[in-house]
């Protein structure tokens, strides 16, 4: 689960970690008290969306008057705010975050993910603070510096201390960045974070260390934990298919294909999308019914794929495990009546009561087309669209 960077802020700041004064803001004249409630002679007006590089965008600016906070905060709310993580249409600003001025000595990086290969938690900080770190890693790999922490220990002050010293701080900066990434890694440890990034962490120049921005992400398995948490969560950034397939128990995520995709297992599914792709096609989703699929279940997984307007045809492919073939043909037919399918379906159904399925599905006079392999059902759905393995159009 993503947060708004003024959450993640305001987590922060409830954990003793620095971050400058701000408010959150859902319209103009909310903004411009804000401001005048802050004082000083400048602000930072930043719209609130999930996603990266909002500056690039128009999303991030620094202004000198309360008349100028009014003119930002008037442009910026109810824009739609394209960055190259969200895609051409952008998404819709529909809050934003007013802070006071910081006069900025450094700008650097700190960032906390967890690292798989060693199971624990890896703290990582670079001088070369707001950029993209991706791409510090991939030309100057060498600046970023990062340590392990041990999970029974907590991080250090002798590890921090490390990290400062390959930051270039002073002393008395030095001391302040470690109680910092303490701080940080704390929080993220008790919130059960997965990953938290602070870009810029800046040092200002009377030598404070605070975080200028912030994003965090949660761990949804541990979101039960965590009420205070899930109660942040803006159902506005988030599709509205893929939430209406988490309330019906589905796994879902949108794509930018043509083709639909309902399997069981997320594995599976995978597999299914690459196949669409060799044989010329281009997934819509990924959809996973999971291994114990109620008819209804199935039926809500077309009306979702169905909302798409670009959906050229649907793919289903069951391999029948937990997950009854029957119960899938039965809600195939279902869905099918209900939602009067215009565009072609090809089938493929393997496992436990895989000859009732098929049955069902002979006897329901559906326009389908059979599939006994994987291969099998991307040639026929290449086939019922027009298109060879190659991609061309016959």
């Amino acid at each position: 689960m993503k947060v708004h960077e003024y959450q993640a802020k305001e987590i922060l700041r409830d954990r003793g970690v620095c971050v400058p004064r701000g408010e959150a803001c859902f319209s103009v004249d909310e903004a411009v008290a804000a401001a005048a409630q802050l004082g000083g002679k400048c602000w930072v007006v930043k719209a609130q969306i999930h996603a990266g590089g909002r500056g690039k965008g128009g999303g991030v600016r620094v202004v000198g008057s309360l008349d100028e906070v009014r003119s930002a905060a008037q442009d910026m709310l109810g824009m739609k705010l394209v960055t190259h993580q969200t895609g051409v249409d952008g998404q819709r600003v529909n809050r934003l975050l007013v802070e006071e001025g910081v006069d900025i000595a450094r700008e650097l990086y700190a960032g906390l993910v967890i690292d798989r290969s060693c199971q624990r938690v890896v703290l990582m900080v670079s001088a070369e603070g707001g950029t993209e770190i991706e791409e510090v890693a991939s030309r100057t790999p060498e600046k970023i510096h990062k340590v392990i922490i041990d999970p029974e220990q907590g991080l250090s002050d002798e590890d921090a201390g490390m990290l400062t010293l390959e930051l270039d701080l002073q002393q008395d900066q030095a001391a302040e960045a470690v109680t910092f990434f303490k701080a940080l890694y704390q929080t993220f440890w008790e919130t059960d974070a997965s990953l938290a990034e602070i870009n810029p962490l800046v040092v200002t120049t009377d030598g404070a260390v605070l975080a200028l921005d912030a994003k965090f992400n949660f761990d949804d398995n541990a979101l039960f934990r965590h009420p205070e948490i899930v109660a942040l969560h803006d159902k506005d950034e988030e599709d509205p298919d893929e939430l209406d397939a988490s309330a019906a128990g589905l796994s879902y995520i949108s794509l930018e294909g043509n083709i639909g995709c309902l399997v069981n297992g997320a594995g599976l599914a995978m597999a299914t999308m690459d196949i669409i792709k060799l044989y010329g096609g281009e997934p819509a989703n990924f959809l996973d019914v999971g291994g114990g699929a109620t008819t209804e279940q199935v039926t809500d997984a077309f009306k979702i794929m169905l909302k798409n307007p670009g959906l050229e045809a649907i793919l289903v492919n069951i391999f029948g495990g937990i997950m009854r073939c029957d119960v899938v043909a039965q809600g195939l037919v279902q869905a099918a009546a209900l939602v009067e399918l215009q565009i072609p379906l090809v089938v493929r159904l393997e496992g436990t009561n895989v000859e009732k399925g098929k049955e069902i599905l002979k006897n329901s006079g559906l326009d389908m087309v059979n599939a006994t392999t994987m291969a099998d059902a991307a040639e026929k759905l290449s086939r019922r669209r027009g298109h060879n393995r190659d991609g061309n159009t016959y």
